[in-house]
């Protein structure tokens, strides 16, 4: 009997050991009870609500916040510690949990979109193919595919790798402990609600800000936590300069959420409907939307992705940036420019012609900052051109500069009245926005990629670098394909529309303009499957690296020094 208490003692106390509990932590039990207070408002909606979309939706909040209390609550249980360290032996204790996820959500959103946007290049060149199925119709797919390329897959991207880059320059552990995981899990669940949306009809119809009211309030205080951690780590940084990669990085962050609240100010009809009123109308409503959506496209994919480029194009190289102080005049002048260049979507409306010009005179201002960025970009190769024979990842980040190059000049170009009367609302366009979304975007998403999934899984090189040349030249083969083709019948379709005859008749009915578009249109889906080719070779190389057994010889904080050393 003594022996069986004795051997029961000892269990538990070995037991006690393995698996502490700790009391909650204050931001643990805030959060929660915030969880728990939200499940059953969710559970009235769903069941009171008329829309079954909307209904759909509350339950996935349901699920996800009951989800939220019994993660926080196993933190008590399994062991985690309240805080972990800041240093360890004197180094930063980095927590890269978070980018792992948001790099794996990336490569799987980014797979999904580009499926997406093969099926729907598919159907505008056989419209059967949309089976006559509302829920897989173009008009609903169309918002999927460009939500999930540029917000999901990109989205991703941005967090994953500015959450990496503040962490690494600043010398510090990202600020909060659940912060940086709310951060990711709710911006991937506003992508789930703003996705479903789509297919169920739930949209606002604005392009880019598609989501209804309840998904952009949500948003909204997403993104607030999102500044807040990524200024609570500058703000702790142990590095005395800030590197210009999270100068670029804040303008983002700070401008999307300006943006994104100014042009979703909107008045639901109730709690209980989907729908929502916008609080602008008429020409005002167009030239916010045209604000949000082409700075959308100046801060989203344009600031926060050379944010990226100043970091990981001077580390793959292993070179200082070219010119630091280039850097910093570059990030100014691209700030103080780019916000008055929306007016040029809407050339030829009834928004006033000084606004229109405006537009126009900034968009053309924003060829030299913008083409100062790629040329500091693609100079830090000095010195190092041999390596774009050897190290395809690198190869394929001075392409996207190249990209970025020749859409910061196509885009000015455009933006010209007398040749935005020929380009806009044809396929010219949808070419120019591809250039920049898949040379520039995703190459250098690509690239950073590549770069990251060793140094977080601590292992000495990708698993293979002859896979990384076979995604670069069949999606750079894609990429060619889909340009050429969309610029070429972008042109036809111009000229076709204002050809007249000698009478002053329309010479071609609208019919015969599309017809001409088929072949093109069969051209534009080869090489969107191409670049999806490229895709799933990259997930099939990147998982193989992940599964390799071959770590590296020492913690990435010893063998990943920051670039900025070398760039002060």
């Amino acid at each position: 009997m003594a022996r069986s208490c004795a051997g029961e003692e000892a269990e538990s106390d070995v037991t006690a050991t393995a698996s502490p509990i700790r009391q909650a932590t204050v931001g643990e039990m805030i959060g929660m009870l915030i969880a728990a207070a939200l499940v059953l408002p969710l559970i009235v909606i769903a069941a009171l609500t008329e829309n079954s979309g909307y209904a759909f939706h509350a339950m996935l909040g349901v699920a996800a916040a009951m989800v939220s209390v019994v993660l926080i609550a196993n933190r008590c249980f399994d062991g985690t510690p309240a805080a972990e360290p800041q240093e360890i032996d004197g180094k930063p204790n980095y927590n890269m949990a978070p980018v792992k996820f948001a790099t794996v959500a990336a490569m799987v959103w980014g797979i999904a979109g580009f499926a997406v946007g093969l099926i729907i290049a598919l159907q505008l060149a056989f419209p059967a193919l949309n089976f006559d199925l509302p829920w897989i119709n173009f008009g609903r797919l169309r918002p999927l595919h460009t939500s999930a390329v540029i917000f999901a897959f990109g989205g991703n991207v941005l967090i994953g790798t500015s959450f990496y880059v503040v962490q690494r320059t600043c010398r510090a552990r990202m600020a909060g402990i659940l912060s940086p995981w709310f951060v990711v899990l709710g911006y991937n669940f506003f992508i789930v609600i703003a996705g479903t949306g789509y297919l169920l009809g739930i949209t606002q119809g604005k392009e880019y800000a598609e989501p209804e009211w309840y998904a952009d309030l949500w948003l909204t205080i997403v993104w607030v936590v999102y500044l807040l951690v990524f200024l609570g780590t500058v703000m702790k940084r142990r590095e005395p300069h800030i590197y210009v990669a999270n100068w670029f990085y804040l303008g983002f962050i700070l401008t999307i959420a300006v943006l994104h609240i100014g042009n979703n100010v909107a008045v639901p009809v109730s709690l209980l409907s989907p729908r929502s009123y916008g609080l602008w109308s008429g020409v005002q409503d167009a030239m916010f939307q045209w604000w949000y959506g082409h700075n959308a496209v100046g801060f989203f994919l344009t600031a926060g992705f050379l944010a990226i480029m100043y970091y990981f194009v001077p580390k793959r190289a292993e070179r200082p940036i070219y010119s630091y102080r280039l850097s910093i005049i570059h990030f100014w002048a691209l700030i103080f420019i780019y916000i008055w260049a929306g007016p040029h979507h809407l050339h030829y409306t009834a928004l006033p012609d000084w606004a229109q010009t405006l537009g126009m005179t900034f968009s053309i201002m924003l060829w030299m900052p913008s083409w100062g960025g790629m040329i500091n970009g693609i100079m830090t190769l000095s010195g190092a051109w041999d390596r774009l024979r050897t190290d395809p990842v690198l190869r394929m980040m001075v392409v996207s500069l190249a990209f970025y190059g020749m859409a910061t000049f196509e885009g000015p170009l455009m933006s010209i009245k007398a040749v935005n009367g020929l380009s806009h609302y044809t396929d010219w366009t949808i070419g120019h926005v591809h250039a920049g979304a898949l040379g520039w975007v995703a190459y250098i998403s690509f690239g950073a990629i590549y770069c990251l999934v060793p140094w977080l899984w601590n292992r000495k090189q990708l698993y293979s670098l002859k896979l990384v040349s076979w995604h670069f030249w069949i999606s750079t083969l894609g990429i060619v394909f889909y340009i050429c083709a969309m610029w070429v019948s972008g042109i036809l379709q111009g000229l076709m529309w204002r050809a007249y005859t000698s009478l002053g008749f329309l010479e071609y009915s609208f019919i015969e303009t599309v017809a001409a578009m088929h072949p093109f249109y069969v051209i534009r889906a080869l090489g969107g499957a191409l670049f999806l080719i490229g895709a799933l070779i990259m997930a099939f190389n990147l998982w193989m690296t992940v599964r390799s057994e071959t770590a590296a010889d020492a913690p990435r904080s010893d063998i990943a020094p920051s670039p900025l050393a070398a760039a002060v």
